[in-house]
């Protein structure tokens, strides 16, 4: 597998995985990200602290979200267009902006790769997460398959 169909699949979970803690857990987006193409990890402040069992469900919700096999599609919209979005990765002198689409799932600012599919994406799992400071969690995944 090449390292860019790697990092299409790690993004698109990344996507996932960031609705599920913004739907379920109150977390506005991630506020820190480190893409790898065999582990990713992502810092989310949700609205309370986590238990094991909500790693649990995180794990299963995503998984549930990638096997609806939702399509993954982009479309490009002017800055002033993009409003409703949260454009805080998105570079201040940027005009043109596109959103990627899983679904009727979540859409987003985003300029990187992206599977066609989210079942291309293959099975989620969390490696391990840890509470920082100042109600931070810290998940660490991969994708199999």
């Amino acid at each position: 597998m090449s390292e860019s169909t790697k990092r299409a699949r790690m993004h698109t979970a990344e996507h996932v995985l960031s609705a599920v803690m913004r739907i379920h857990y109150g977390a506005p987006r991630n506020i820190e990200l480190h893409l790898g193409d065999k582990k990713t990890k992502c810092d989310y402040l949700p609205e309370q602290q986590l238990a094991e069992v909500d790693i649990k469900k995180i794990e299963q919700l995503v998984n549930d979200e990638l096997s609806k096999n939702h399509i993954v599609s982009s479309f490009f919209l002017q800055r002033s267009e993009a409003r409703d979005y949260d454009l805080w990765k998105v570079p201040a002198d940027a005009e043109t902006i596109r959103i990627y689409k899983i679904g009727n799932f979540d859409a987003q600012p985003c300029a990187g790769p992206h599977v066609s599919y989210t079942a291309n994406v293959g099975r989620f799992h969390i490696l391990s997460h840890e509470q920082k400071d100042a109600g931070i969690i810290r998940i660490r995944f991969r994708v199999e398959g």
